[in-house]
């Protein structure tokens, strides 16, 4: 039965995962965000008690 001789498509297989893990991650990586992030301090919000109508 010739579809099951894994010569060439194992070697395809392998090539392929190759790839995908070599190029692409870093052609992903170099992009760079258009708005930098900016770190936001840390603010204590001012709560006061609410004093219930009834």
């Amino acid at each position: 039965m010739p579809q099951l001789n894994p010569n060439p498509w194992f070697a395809i297989l392998v090539f392929s995962w190759l790839i995908f893990l070599t190029v692409i991650p870093t052609k992903i990586l170099n992009h760079v965000t258009p708005n930098e992030l900016t770190p936001v301090g840390a603010e204590e919000h001012k709560t006061e008690p609410w004093d219930w109508p009834w």
